[in-house]
């Protein structure tokens, strides 16, 4: 890449962040549930969810429409290019820092510790893949768990809205379940296959392994608690007492 194309990364990113800072504010001219309205610690985090929920339905949409339109990106993870996964990078990154700064400003690091880790390694990974312009096809793999970010963002905002219909949340619970395992653990799963088997352990190489580890490590802890929270409650430790109206990772 050279120093052209890198700079109109960067202006490409900060217009990412602007985007994000607009949904934000409309976000908040947006109607609240009474269960939000109620609990005035539980309105940061209702609009933070629904920041992520636009994050998750246009990246996850864009993940899938590129690798179906260009199919033979599949074939070439290390040096395979495409501009449309190029700007899918470039507007996630942007959605990135924006959810750090709004986790940091509005003073929710300790309860979101989690994901500024999460975060901080996307980025840092994004950032190795927009300067060198290699492995940018598993960067779009990654970002198909986008996918089942909606649903899981769905199931989020219907508990604290406390949605009186059960087989809303029901339906949900069993979508989301299967969505995990076809756009979340599968792809990471592949990729962990592929970066040990076929991807030099140096450089960025070694970088993005160590980061993709960390991350299925992330994403199995998470996995159990799904599990213990919406399949096997009676596992559950501690919950009742739990206030997790500021937690943006999946608690309860």
């Amino acid at each position: 890449m050279g120093p052209g194309w890198r700079a109109a990364s960067t202006v490409l990113v900060g217009g990412s962040v602007a985007v994000f800072v607009g949904l934000r504010r409309v976000a908040l001219a947006l109607p609240r549930p009474a269960a939000v309205r109620s609990r005035p610690s539980r309105d940061w985090r209702w609009l933070n969810l629904l920041v992520s929920f636009a994050h998750s339905v246009l990246a996850g949409l864009w993940a899938l429409f590129s690798l179906w339109h260009s199919p033979e990106l599949l074939s070439d993870i290390q040096d395979g290019y495409s501009v449309s996964g190029h700007l899918l990078v470039c507007f996630s990154s942007g959605y990135f820092i924006h959810d750090s700064l709004d986790i940091i400003f509005n003073h929710q690091s300790r309860s979101s510790w989690e994901y500024l880790v999460h975060h901080a390694m996307a980025l840092s990974a994004f950032i190795s893949l927009i300067i060198t312009g290699r492995f940018l096809v598993a960067a779009v793999i990654l970002l198909l768990v986008e996918v089942s970010n909606i649903f899981l963002t769905i199931r989020m905002l219907l508990k604290m809205s406390n949605v009186p219909s059960p087989a809303l949340y029901e339906a949900n619970k069993y979508i989301n379940l299967v969505v995990y395992f076809a756009f979340r653990l599968a792809p990471q799963a592949y990729l962990t296959w592929y970066f040990l088997r076929y991807v030099e352990v140096q450089g960025q190489g070694a970088f993005l392994t160590v980061n993709l580890l960390l991350l299925d490590a992330m994403i199995i802890m998470y996995f159990s608690r799904l599990l213990r929270s919406d399949f096997f409650p009676s596992l559950q430790k501690g919950s009742a007492e739990r206030d997790v109206d500021g937690e943006k990772f999946l608690i309860d």
